[in-house]
């Protein structure tokens, strides 16, 4: 494999961070609010799973009466 000087480098580094398609703040704001929704219902669903489980749990073990 060839070796490439720190300028080259730098070099090739700009050409590639010169593709990318950067989002905008609305894109960004929107997608961070989406990622926030996701975690809350994420949490909500498990805690409720989580409660689920425990109860069958209990019931069939005969314990917390």
């Amino acid at each position: 494999m060839a070796r490439t000087s720190p300028f080259e480098f730098v070099q090739q580094v700009r050409t590639e961070v010169s593709k990318v398609t950067w989002p905008s703040r609305k894109e960004t704001i929107i997608t961070t609010v989406m990622v926030f929704i996701m975690v809350v219902l994420s949490a909500i669903f498990f805690f409720a799973a989580d409660q689920v489980l425990s109860f069958v749990v209990s019931f069939i073990l005969g314990i917390g009466r």
